[in-house]
C-alpha cells in the first residue's frame, strides 16, 4: 500500500473539518504546524481517522489521535499502521 501523503490530509482534513484558518493548505507547508494553529482541534482529528477507518482501514487509537499536535505527527502514525497492515 503507497504512503499516506500530506496532500491526502489536508483534503480529509477539508472534507471533515472545513478550510484551515489563515493557511493556504495547497501551498503553504503545514508539515509541522500545530493542527490548533490551523483551526483543528481534537474533535477534527477524530473525524478524519474515523473516515480513515472506514475508507481505508486505518485504525489508530483514539486517545493517541487526541495528543496529535501536527500533521507530520499524524501522517507518521497513519503510515505506520499501513506498514504495519502491508506486512
Amino acid at each position: 500500500m503507497s504512503e499516506f501523503t500530506l496532500f491526502e490530509l489536508t483534503e480529509k482534513l477539508r472534507e471533515c473539518a472545513g478550510e484551515a484558518e489563515g493557511y493556504d493548505l495547497d501551498t503553504d507547508d503545514v508539515t509541522d504546524v500545530p493542527f490548533l494553529e490551523l483551526g483543528y482541534d481534537s474533535l477534527a482529528l477524530l473525524q478524519v481517522t474515523g473516515v480513515l477507518k472506514r475508507e481505508r482501514g486505518i485504525e489508530l487509537p483514539d486517545d493517541e489521535v487526541i495528543e496529535v499536535e501536527t500533521p507530520r505527527v499524524l501522517l507518521e502514525m497513519i503510515n505506520a499502521n499501513l506498514s504495519v497492515r502491508a506486512a
